[in-house]
């Protein structure tokens, strides 16, 4: 068997007393979606979560963690952020605010600590998948793990 190696995002759940698992996929370079990921894991894409950076016109950067096959909507995500309007960041601002790239930008560990919000069926399940931090490899946890590392706000989030 193949060693994984641990992600930042690993070490800083281990710091935490979280208790996870790191569960590897294979990456396509063309189909980075959440969809695909949960394919490859032979999960319910529903349980796979993608993490989305925002900007508000009034409070600036935050992150929508979303099921996977979900699209955010913008009017929810700006009321649940106390924004009036917001947009997704563009991809090429993505690394320098995060640290991390499309395909494996986690909600745990960012360069900064934004405002997080998560969707609200995120509760409905005993565990859920984010990004370890990196394409290849997602992090297996407890949703109310995940919403006490962030320091999430549960949202409606989309449409």
């Amino acid at each position: 068997m193949k060693k994984i190696n641990k992600t930042n995002v690993a070490r800083l759940l281990d710091k935490a007393g979280i208790t996870y698992d790191l569960v590897p996929y294979e990456v396509d370079e063309n189909d980075l979606s959440a969809t695909h990921v949960a394919a490859q894991l032979g999960e319910d894409v529903a349980q796979v979560f993608k993490t989305l950076v925002l900007e508000g016109d009034r409070t600036g950067h935050f992150v929508c963690v979303i099921p996977g096959a979900a699209e955010v909507d913008l009017k929810k995500a700006a009321k649940a952020s106390g924004n009036k309007s917001c947009s997704l960041i563009h991809v090429k601002e993505l690394l320098p605010l995060t640290g991390y790239i499309r395909g494996g930008c986690s909600p745990i560990g960012m360069k900064k600590r934004f405002p997080t919000y998560i969707h609200q069926t995120a509760a409905g399940f005993e565990r859920l998948y984010v990004s370890a931090g990196q394409r290849g490899m997602q992090i297996r946890l407890s949703p109310p793990d995940l919403i006490r590392e962030t320091q999430a706000v549960i949202a409606d989030l989309i449409s």
